[in-house]
């Protein structure tokens, strides 16, 4: 399959004005499908949940090939007994599956994720046993498989089997 040159994919704070196409994945149930959050259906909620979910949060940046938005990631710090770890999450428009990006996001946010939090020791992921595309991502990226949590949480109603991967401050970034 086809790659995106590494070097065409950025991460930025979200605009207003990538309403339509956060929108285009947002809004795709197969992109959703393993996301926490339900899939949108206008440009009025695109611009809300850019505006009042995406903007303030603490660390959610726009994936970019050129200055398009093709997708996001996502990292929420801990805090108290678990400010040492933080939770990392992602999706990408469907168009961008299986061509690099995502991989690329995720290495490019370990570069700057562990400067941002300096008390961070640990980023980790929860991926849905049947989330195969992920889990490479995660694995192309460096991140180590730490188990499987079996009936772990609810998705969408039904309850998952999630793995449990992590990426320590010490390991290193994969090139591309």
């Amino acid at each position: 399959m086809e790659t995106v040159d590494p070097s065409a994919v950025s991460l930025r704070p979200f605009r207003i004005s990538d309403a339509d196409d956060f929108l285009s994945f947002a809004g795709d149930d197969q992109v959703t499908r393993f996301l926490r959050w339900k899939t949108l259906t206008s440009r009025e909620e695109a611009l809300a949940t850019i505006r009042d979910v995406c903007i303030p949060h603490p660390w959610r940046r726009a994936v970019c090939v050129g200055d398009r938005c093709v997708g996001f990631i996502s990292v929420w710090p801990g805090s108290g007994d678990d400010r040492c770890r933080a939770d990392i999450g992602y999706g990408m428009a469907r168009e961008w599956w299986g061509k690099g990006v995502a991989t690329r996001a995720v290495r490019m946010a370990l570069s700057q994720l562990f400067g941002d939090f300096p008390g961070v020791l640990r980023i980790q992921a929860f991926v849905g046993a049947d989330n195969r595309a992920s889990q490479r991502v995660l694995e192309k990226a460096g991140f180590t498989r730490d188990g499987l949590l079996r009936k772990y949480a609810y998705l969408k109603g039904t309850l998952q089997d999630l793995y449990l991967y992590s990426f320590l401050s010490t390991d290193v970034v994969p090139s591309d």
